[in-house]
């Protein structure tokens, strides 16, 4: 038997009628020596019943039930038990262009990558637009580059998302690393590919539309949230940018830390100032306040800010703040 290439980690919960999709894209990739860990995450709407539907008729296809966990422990549990020389993390309800894994896993094997990423599309539900995610006037196909060098460059177009559906990832490496999901972190992707692309050696990118990320109100990043909700989710993002700055502080002296690196402290942070601005419920303002101060976020954006323009946008929001909070 050759040896497998690759193992697709799907975490599933709830991801109802477009699941389906997700599967018939999936299980129709040219890529064919792979094997697909599906971690029911405790799902309650029949999608764990298709995943057994699929796993019926797919030999390649594994299922691991668990309680609801969150999205990293279900990540975690797909690592545990893979098998491939490369590792990736679709969400379950998104689209695979065809030639996908093919194409990356080529890649990582003609030119023995740590990392082979592509490019994404998004598709908004509802207006029927379509976005590319990396516009081509941002950043074209790159060469093979080490792992901070492509972060740099990825993180200076203004477009890149710290996502891992964007590419392959050397098994071997992760493990290595004992690189895990942080358990209940939403938006667990930042910290995880930061410190994996700080070391990794070998990266390469291919301006090719591979993948089409879904927009809609369902997912976690674009839910409408007010109130304790809000105050709970803007905790995350405080988290974010404390682990960030953590990430930049323990590999300063092993690998050259770009000011897009400081840089995306800063912008993670102040996306904390926007979710103060917009939020109706005073009482839940002043909690996201007291957050930001308690954690020392606002000092933590000032030692990390570059450049005039984000310099700028933070010396308003700081005056902002300091306005809106009241005295205690």
């Amino acid at each position: 038997m050759p040896k497998l290439q690759l193992s697709v980690i799907v975490p599933l919960y709830n991801a109802g009628l477009m699941f389906d999709d997700f599967m018939r894209s999936l299980v129709a990739q040219s890529l064919k020596n792979v094997e697909i860990i599906i971690v029911n995450d405790g799902s309650t709407d029949g999608s764990d019943a298709l995943a057994r539907q699929y796993a019926e008729c797919y030999e390649n296809i594994i299922i691991i039930n668990q309680p609801n966990g969150g999205v990293s422990r279900a990540r975690n549990a797909g690592l545990a038990i893979a098998r491939g020389e490369y590792v990736t993390f679709p969400d379950a309800d998104d689209r695979l262009y065809p030639e996908m894994y093919q194409t990356l896993v080529t890649m990582a094997q003609q030119d023995q990558l740590d990392v082979a990423q592509g490019n994404a599309e998004r598709y908004f539900l509802g207006r029927d637009e379509v976005k590319t995610l990396i516009p081509l006037d941002r950043l074209t196909s790159t060469g093979v580059l080490d792992g901070p060098t492509w972060l740099h460059k990825a993180l200076a177009t203004r477009r890149y998302l710290h996502v891992v559906w964007l590419g392959i990832y050397r098994l071997s490496l992760i493990k290595q690393l004992n690189l895990q999901f942080v358990p209940g972190l939403h938006h667990q992707d930042i910290p995880w590919t930061t410190e994996l692309m700080f070391n990794a050696r070998r990266v390469k990118y291919t301006q090719d539309v591979l993948y089409r990320y879904y927009v809609h109100d369902r997912s976690i990043s674009n839910q409408k949230r007010i109130g304790m909700k809000n105050v709970e989710y803007q905790r995350h993002y405080i988290r974010i940018a404390e682990l960030l700055e953590d990430i930049n502080q323990r590999y300063r002296d092993k690998v050259k830390i770009y000011p897009e690196f400081s840089f995306q402290v800063t912008h993670e942070a102040l996306s904390i100032c926007h979710a103060v601005r917009r939020e109706p419920n005073p009482v839940a303002k002043q909690l996201i306040l007291k957050d930001i101060f308690a954690s020392g976020t606002h000092k933590r954006m000032i030692r990390n800010a570059r450049g005039i323009q984000q310099w700028y946008q933070l010396l308003l929001w700081l005056v902002r703040i300091y306005a809106w909070r009241k005295p205690r």
